[in-house]
């Protein structure tokens, strides 16, 4: 579970360019990552970034974008950890 959190964090705050997700997390598994936190990464990456916290904050308000980044954090490592029980 500590693993997912760390990724869907950990993903949260990178900032991935359109292509370059897959290869990353290629990596990332061929240097021993799991299934689940690769999976959670790779859902909060495009969901999330430092940037994108950002302009979601000018436009919604801190309530709101605070609320969606641990949406997207508790949703992801939710997803990843039951990825990961089941392969």
């Amino acid at each position: 579970m500590w693993s997912n959190f760390f990724a869907s964090i950990a993903g949260a705050f990178m900032y991935f360019a359109t292509l370059t997700e897959v290869p990353i997390l290629q990596g990332l598994i061929g240097s021993g990552m799991g299934k689940g936190p690769a999976l959670a990464l790779l859902l909060a990456g495009p969901a999330l970034s430092l940037p994108n916290m950002l302009v979601i904050r000018s436009i919604m308000g801190n309530r709101k974008t605070i609320a969606f980044i641990c949406l997207v954090v508790i949703l992801s490592t939710v997803v990843g950890w039951i990825y990961g029980s089941i392969f």
